[in-house]
């Protein structure tokens, strides 16, 4: 006996025109769709990360043996709250292994630092200025704007010499303050490189503090830490 079976052939309705049955024809579909908006937010993606590595800073001019580093600033300059020997720009020194001059003035607002720093830049010819200011301002309720304005005085006139400017951002005199928003601002339209978080870790811990507005040695320590490390990833050390 001879049994004969035919399997049903699929309709001309649920056939594509290569063959491809309809339901998976239209999978297939979905499916380049879903490439080309993923490759649509890639792209996009690629552009902002190139954007944003093109806003980063130019690298720091390289440090000879010769060359001399500027701390300027008021009492964290100084370093109020150590032993001289244990400030921020005496331990930088030793880090980098090249000469850092602190010229720190305890109580300094910023229209007194604008005054001081044309003449301390002739006398001391640094090739990097370390610019920490601000905190007494805040301190006295300057008006933010005249701090704004004399911190980017300053960055000129080390600029119009030949002075590369790493700015310091100090935190508001406040439990959880954060930064002034003029140190983000100046960094970004000026092109500097800010150090933007060690002072507020340092001085929201005691640990770290000799009194509510001064590190003390360990804190020091940790501020001349973190700068020789900019200065590295920046390419000046």
């Amino acid at each position: 006996m001879r049994w004969d079976v035919k399997l049903p052939l699929p309709s001309r309705e649920r056939v594509g025109e290569r063959g491809i049955p309809q339901p998976v024809a239209k999978w297939l579909g979905h499916v380049a769709e879903m490439s080309k908006i993923l490759i649509r937010i890639l792209a996009i993606a690629l552009l902002l990360c190139a954007n944003a590595c093109s806003d980063a800073p130019p690298p720091l001019p390289r440090l000879g043996a010769d060359d001399v580093v500027l701390a300027f600033g008021d009492s964290i300059t100084h370093g109020t709250g150590a032993r001289p020997e244990e400030s921020y720009p005496e331990v930088l020194a030793q880090l980098i292994n090249r000469r850092v001059v602190g010229e720190g003035v305890p109580g300094e607002v910023t229209a007194n630092g604008l005054q001081r720093l044309p003449e301390v830049l002739d006398e001391v010819k640094p090739k990097i200025l370390l610019l920490c200011l601000g905190g007494n301002d805040m301190l006295r309720k300057v008006e933010s704007v005249a701090t704004e304005s004399n911190l980017r005085t300053m960055v000129r006139m080390a600029r119009d010499r030949g002075v590369a400017v790493v700015l310091i951002a100090v935190p508001k005199p406040a439990l959880f303050g954060g930064n002034a928003s003029f140190y983000e601002a100046i960094a970004r339209e000026d092109d500097l490189h800010l150090e933007s978080a060690i002072l507020k870790d340092i001085l929201y811990n005691n640990e770290f503090k000799a009194d509510p507005i001064h590190p003390n040695a360990k804190g020091y320590r940790r501020l001349a830490e973190a700068i020789a490390e900019l200065l590295r990833k920046a390419g000046a050390v």
